[in-house]
């Protein structure tokens, strides 16, 4: 059977780290350090300053792979 008027799926948008839930972001440590992370809102990534690395988060999911991560001295 197949569904008709079924939604597409929802583009990406600059406010996807909104849905991610806050106590998560909490939990959430560096992978490289284990040290805490900061959220930095705009860029939409968890920062570790120890590690100088910036993990992104996509569709409200954070990408904590260090192959992924952004070094900080690129800014």
């Amino acid at each position: 059977m197949t569904e008709t008027n079924s939604p597409g799926p929802e583009a990406p948008t600059e406010e996807a780290g909104a849905k991610t839930d806050p106590r998560l972001l909490e939990m959430l440590v560096c992978p490289v350090t284990r040290a805490p992370l900061t959220y930095d809102r705009a860029k939409q990534e968890l920062v570790s300053p120890k590690a100088k690395l910036a993990f992104p988060i996509r569709d409200g999911l954070p990408i904590m792979l260090e192959s992924e991560a952004r070094a900080l001295d690129e800014d």
